[in-house]
């Protein structure tokens, strides 16, 4: 199956010069080659490890989470068909300034993934031997890795140049390759190694509940199931949007989820009870370090070691491909903002946002220096992904009110009361991955604050045509909230200080939530203003060539 229309002589081309070539199986594929990465590689083993045979629990809850998330932005998605759209839907609500916070914070994790995803592929390629000196035991790249891990990336950088056209069938072919492979490894090893007693004979939750909500953020749950934004991202590429995108979306999560839990539950039932016999916090096993591929091996299936090896190779290049896209359409976005040079919104030919994708390869180069290991870098790119979808409810809830009879080809029932309860889960996701985190996470959006902050001010200061305005009226609780946000975590118990006690974090940064959530509505742009900002996107969205 592919994802583009052979029956359609030519391509349609809308306004901001980007080809309307994805159909809707090429946008939900564009979201489930997000979700199926190098996430269901390692997830289930780092889980277990956290929570026990508990993790289940926290599978299926950060599953909750993300179809909350993934609901509000269905509809978000079908209202505004915009390329880059999560880094637009606050600047309609909020202005200015809030567009370039969410801008960034989009941005920040699209831009670092491909990176991981390269170094989870040269992690499971440790298992050859040709390969065995790309890494140094910290997990950190050697030169050799490094000089690999550039060409990884100008790999995906390549492709990406043929257009979108190319990048659907690429990313098609991957992705049916990476469904695959997790469910064959599901049903062929749980067939003749599904031990029942592995869930209770060490304790079914032998780290509590805090084991559970810890393992959501930091074992690599969230940043497995994230993805599904893809077919948001490519919203300005598609043939029917209104149509096609809010069930991308929701399709995308619903396979994502199943595949996820069943990876778990297999891979608990799976393990020799020798391997977890001193306690899940010292699973060790032969092979351990590419864990599926390593059971595999250790339950007499070595062919299926050897596939899931490859896999390892495939699953993280295809998500790492397709946030090399979604890199540089978040860029093609901030420009069409005014938030970043127009470079950014330059397109060629084929329509692909070159100076965009180049930029791309060269911060995920610049990444491949400081960045550890694969799970360490986890959490970071859990936080700043949620913190990016964290402004679609906001978003939500200002166009509930102010743009009641606007089109909404998909009506989330009971948006009102799904809308403020899913930037709740958005921000306790973020508080359970931890202060060691967040504080790295701040400093990260202090240097966005700097870096779009300075183009922002020199475009005004030249009096640029396509300077932004910054309301910082609209954004007035945009500061309470990351500040505020980041006390609650210092002063709690997931690396903080423990001063807020298990339970009570949540209540408080669920009433934290709600108050900011209903002081952003209350503050948000003017319907006159959201609407002069929906339309100057369809203005400036022209040929960049």
């Amino acid at each position: 199956m592919v994802n583009v229309d052979h029956a359609v002589p030519e391509a349609t081309k809308d306004s901001s010069g980007l080809r309307r070539d994805v159909g809707l199986i090429g946008l939900m594929w564009a979201s489930v080659g997000s979700i199926i990465g190098s996430g269901w590689l390692y997830g289930a083993e780092k889980a277990v490890v956290v929570a026990g045979p508990a993790a289940i629990i926290s599978w299926v809850i950060g599953a909750v989470a993300i179809v909350l998330l993934a609901l509000v932005h269905a509809e978000l998605g079908g209202m505004f068909p915009v390329a880059g759209g999560t880094a637009r839907y606050p600047h309609y609500a909020f202005g200015g300034l809030a567009g370039m916070s969410f801008g960034w914070f989009a941005w920040l994790q699209a831009a670092t993934v491909a990176p991981i995803e390269v170094e989870a592929m040269i992690g499971y390629a440790g298992h050859w031997k040709w390969a065995q000196g790309l890494q140094h035991t910290d997990g950190t790249l050697t030169a050799s890795g490094l000089l690999t891990a550039v060409v990884l990336m100008a790999v995906f950088v390549g492709v990406n140049f043929f257009g979108v056209r190319a990048l659907a069938h690429t990313n098609s072919a991957a992705t049916w390759w990476k469904i695959a492979v997790p469910l064959g490894a599901i049903f062929i090893i749980a067939a003749g190694n599904f031990h029942g007693s592995n869930f209770t004979s060490e304790g079914f939750a032998p780290f509590g509940a805090k084991g559970v909500l810890g393992a959501i953020s930091s074992s690599g749950i969230i940043f497995a199931l994230l993805g599904f934004e893809q077919a948001i991202q490519l919203a300005g590429e598609s043939r029917n949007p209104k149509r096609d995108l809010p069930r991308a979306t929701l399709g995308s999560v619903a396979i994502g989820a199943v595949i996820y839990i069943l990876l778990q539950v297999v891979f608990i039932a799976a393990l020799p009870h020798a391997s977890f016999a001193h306690g899940w916090a010292k699973l060790d096993f032969a092979g351990i370090s590419g864990p599926w591929a390593g059971l595999a091996t250790l339950v007499g299936l070595g062919w299926l070691g050897w596939v899931l090896y490859v896999d390892a190779i495939i699953s993280p290049g295809g998500t790492g491909l397709i946030y090399t896209t979604a890199t540089s359409r978040v860029s093609f976005g901030l420009a069409k903002n005014g938030y970043a040079p127009k470079a950014f919104a330059k397109t060629d030919a084929r329509g692909v946002p070159w100076f965009g994708l180049i930029m791309s390869f060269v911060t995920g180069v610049v990444c491949f220096l400081p960045f550890p290991s694969w799970q360490e870098l986890v959490g970071f790119i859990t936080s700043a992904s949620v913190l990016m979808y964290a402004g679609a409810p906001l978003a939500y809830g200002v166009f509930a009110d102010r743009l009641p009879n606007h089109e909404r080809p998909y009506r989330l029932p009971g948006g009102k009361v799904i809308s403020p309860l899913s930037f709740v889960v958005a921000n306790l996701i973020i508080y359970w991955a931890g202060w060691d985190t967040l504080w790295r996470l701040a400093f990260a959006i202090v240097l966005g604050y700097v870096l779009l902050g300075g183009y922002a001010w020199y475009a005004t200061s030249k009096e640029l045509p396509d300077a932004p305005r910054l309301d910082f009226r609209a954004a007035q609780w945009l500061p309470a909230y990351l500040v505020g946000l980041g006390l609650i975590s210092w002063q709690g118990g997931f690396g903080g200080q423990g001063h807020i006690p298990l339970w009570w974090d949540i209540l408080v940064v669920a009433a934290f939530s709600l108050g900011i959530y209903y002081w952003a509505k209350a503050t948000a742009s003017k319907p006159e203003e959201i609407e002069r900002s929906i339309e100057e996107v369809v203005v400036t969205d022209a040929p960049a060539h």
